[in-house]
């Protein structure tokens, strides 16, 4: 389906708005146009027909006063026409961004592993932003323009036929011209929007990472960077510029001149011939329409960077909610037990590349699984599956003996909790990324999650308490604060599985000892995952499991595995100073 229809079928879920746009935009028109005849009859019948140079002023006045109605009611008529395509247009946009929005939370998290978030950011904003400008001012120009056009044209052929064949000529001029403008401004709106993309990536990018930047000195390089990206915008916008520059003032403005030159030989013929002789006020209003046809046209040729931009973002858009969503399942898992198995599970990020081989765990309700090994064994990946980020390559995950392929990813993973390393915190209150405005979790059910997890303990020197607002990310938390409402969250939503990401990983001994006594407490009745680097915190857990390059090379509790004398053995040794 092309771009053009696509954008139709969006446009007329506001085809109500539109059309009472189109019916004012038409009476402005009419209200325009007939303005030049009212002038036209004031010449003819009351100037120059007056005799011995006495006019009557009174019938003259009664014209100009219609005349100034004609005006106010024009204005008026401008004024709801602007209106009504304004906001049709911004609740199509409204909509397009919803639907986009809400797409892209659909889409695999595959789907954003090579896609910067600003390049994301940017088609949900600048690019429909665009598309708005496409619909609120290019599409009224091009009604309005297209309508003037062919009003004037028939009026004009009306009083003078030569005229308005000469007027006629104009118009294939003018298609031609848009044919040939697209053709020559398409590469360069492609690489501009591409390249803000890049920058909004960039940008992002950096905000994140400013830390890292400032820490190592990486300033002049990143800008560096940026300011090359910025050079080859400004490059090939000034490639459209220099071509609207072209086309604006230079080519209409020469075509116009063009135009009036074969007129002033027309209108002088008519002194000579009889045949074609004009009156003074048809003289005046085929001038004041041949005026008015550039008018237009002047505006229609303006914005066909507006057109082209609008295209061209369209295509962003559209090719983004073209990217097929997940399949969603239609069996749902309603109750959970939390026996997890991993059955010869084998999976890759890539067709070729596995990074895990013939997985298989089993984890009964209650038991604690710990995962170790070094970075790049495979350790996130398991928890990647177990929460249907992605499915495996060959093998299935069970949950009481359900394939979680089979059942919808919502409804398992309401039976889910997650602690991070790194735990996100979004713009609130403590409360509010505790509950995470879900109306099943009261208030007292966040206080008593942070009380379990001893946050009150942490969080006690807060003036505000769980009411504390949190900025973007938690940047005015310590880590140790994040992770213990991350933590509560967690809890807050009684999982049967719980998964620790390294959760203890950011924070001092004292709060890892806090969180250590309320997990022991609450892994009672929970399937526990542990991915681990500080073995301390997993020394009780009913099977510890490591991996390496993707394979379980050893697997038991912590007394086992230290008679083994493997390579726990000298993980644990090497971090506890044994010799």
């Amino acid at each position: 389906m092309s771009t053009t229809k696509r954008l139709f079928i969006e446009a007329k879920k506001e085809k109500r708005l539109f059309l009472i746009g189109f019916i004012i935009l038409l009476l402005a028109v009419v209200m325009e146009l007939i303005g030049p005849v009212i002038g036209m009859y004031i010449i003819d019948h009351h100037i120059k027909t007056a005799k011995e140079g006495l006019i009557n002023m009174q019938p003259i006045l009664v014209l100009l006063a219609i005349y100034f109605v004609i005006a106010i009611v024009y204005a008026i008529l401008s004024y709801y026409q602007t209106l009504f395509f304004q906001t049709a247009g911004s609740n199509v946009i409204k909509h397009l961004r919803t639907k986009l929005f809400s797409h892209i939370q659909q889409l695999p998290i595959k789907f954003f592993d090579n896609l910067p978030a600003g390049k994301v950011v940017a088609r949900i904003t600048n690019d429909t932003q665009t598309i708005l400008e496409l619909f609120t001012v290019m599409l009224p120009t091009y009604i309005s323009g297209i309508t003037n056009i062919l009003g004037i044209i028939a009026v004009i052929f009306y009083f003078n036929v030569k005229i308005g064949l000469l007027a006629l000529i104009v118009v294939p001029l003018l298609f031609t011209w848009l044919v040939i403008y697209r053709k020559i401004s398409d590469q360069y709106n492609n690489i501009v929007r591409e390249r803000n993309s890049d920058m909004n990536a960039m940008l992002n990018e950096s905000i994140n990472g400013m830390t890292i930047i400032q820490s190592f000195n990486q300033e002049a390089k990143i800008q560096s960077e940026f300011n090359a990206l910025n050079d080859e915008y400004l490059k090939n916008y000034s490639k459209i510029i220099q071509l609207d520059s072209l086309t604006s003032h230079n080519l209409m403005g020469t075509i116009r001149s063009f135009v009036f030159l074969i007129m002033i030989y027309i209108f002088g013929q008519s002194f000579l011939n009889e045949q074609l002789a004009l009156t003074a006020g048809m003289m005046y209003i085929l001038v004041d329409y041949l005026t008015r046809l550039f008018n237009p046209m002047f505006n229609m040729v303006n914005q066909l960077s507006v057109l082209e931009q609008a295209r061209v973002s369209s295509n962003r858009v559209f090719e983004m909610l073209d990217e097929p969503a997940e399949i969603q399942e239609q069996q749902t898992l309603d109750h959970c037990l939390g026996h997890v198995k991993f059955e010869d599970v084998s999976f890759g990020y890539k067709p070729d590349e596995l990074v895990l081989q013939h997985i298989n765990i089993d984890a009964r309700p209650g038991d604690t699984i710990g995962l170790v090994g070094h970075t790049g064994s495979g350790k996130s990946s398991i928890m990647n599956l177990l929460f249907r980020f992605y499915d495996p390559t060959t093998g299935r995950v069970t949950i009481d003996g359900v394939d979680t392929s089979t059942v919808t990813k919502q409804s398992m993973r309401r039976h889910m909790g997650i602690v991070l390393q790194d735990p996100y915190l979004y713009t609130g209150t403590i409360l509010s990324n505790i509950t995470l405005n879900d109306p099943r979790i009261t208030r007292e059910m966040a206080i008593q999650a942070l009380e379990r997890v001893g946050g009150n303990r942490v969080l006690q020197s807060l003036e505000n308490g769980i009411d504390t607002p949190v900025v973007e990310k938690g940047a005015t938390l310590s880590s140790g604060q994040r992770q213990l409402i991350s933590f509560a969250r967690a809890l807050a939503f009684n999982p049967k599985i719980l998964i620790l990401d390294e959760a203890t990983a950011s924070i001092d001994s004292e709060t890892e000892a806090v969180i250590q006594q309320a997990m022991d407490v609450l892994k009672e009745g929970r399937t526990t995952f542990i991915i681990a680097h500080r073995l301390s915190t997993i020394k009780h857990a009913n099977e510890i499991i490591v991996l390496d390059k993707g394979h379980i090379i050893e697997r038991g509790t912590h007394d086992t595995l230290i008679q083994l004398g493997q390579v726990y053995a000298k993980m644990y040794a090497l971090q506890s100073g044994v010799k």
